[in-house]
């Protein structure tokens, strides 16, 4: 089996798993929703600045993300199947296959949180420059699953896995978080596009040094 057909057929596994049980979505619908309403009833009349959006609308983001895509590797040690994949799949197929399914995971969170968004806050959360929230939203969501997909792996080898996700996510998402905080107030601002690029670089280097050094240590990792 070529790497490219194995991490697709995990891809497919994963997938088929989700939509039977559903737990990741689920967990990920309800607290996108829950946290917008609570947002909402906690600013009520009052009319948050751009930055203070965008600041809320990423740590939805990311508690929303710590919610759902711990579930990756821990869903697979409860199930008993991390000795068959081990077996028939070489650690670069699963961790590409691992972190497709995460990006799409990741993608589909963040979208419902700006659809919820743009229709809680239509007066406040408008989106003045589409390309840099675009840019923002989707190298962000790269950034957001790389780094989840390892800290899931090395969660799932622990013990006390409930905790020692967000413990270990925020350290090291906290630049991320930051970048994407700046990026998003620009976008409602309506800056120009060239004004975000140092953003764009910093999120670029960073989902490639996070995508690389977890590549290199995931086999350590997932035959540990």
């Amino acid at each position: 089996m070529s790497q490219f057909s194995g991490t697709y057929a995990l891809i497919r596994k994963d997938i088929h798993s989700e939509l039977r049980t559903r737990y990741a979505l689920n967990a990920l619908l309800m607290f996108v929703v829950t946290a917008v309403a609570t947002i909402l009833f906690a600013l009520r009349s009052d009319q948050p600045t751009s930055s203070v959006l965008s600041g809320l609308y990423w740590v939805v983001v990311f508690f929303t993300a710590m919610s759902g895509l711990s579930r990756t590797f821990v869903s697979e040690e409860e199930r008993g199947t991390t000795m068959t994949l081990q077996l028939v799949a070489s650690p670069s197929t699963v961790y590409f296959a691992k972190l497709l399914f995460n990006t799409v995971l990741t993608f589909s969170m963040t979208i419902a949180v700006t659809i919820l968004y743009m229709t809680v806050f239509s007066n406040a959360f408008v989106i003045k420059t589409f390309s840099i929230f675009a840019g923002t939203v989707v190298l962000g969501s790269l950034g957001f699953a790389s780094a989840s997909t390892i800290i899931a792996a090395i969660v799932a080898k622990a013990n006390t896995r409930g905790t020692l996700y967000p413990v270990l996510s925020f350290p090291i998402l906290i630049v991320l978080l930051m970048t994407v905080m700046n990026a998003t107030t620009k976008a409602l601002d309506g800056e120009e596009f060239t004004s975000a690029l140092p953003d764009f670089q910093i999120l670029v280097g960073y989902f490639l040094a996070m995508t690389g050094g977890s590549y290199l240590l995931f086999e350590y990792v997932w035959k540990d």
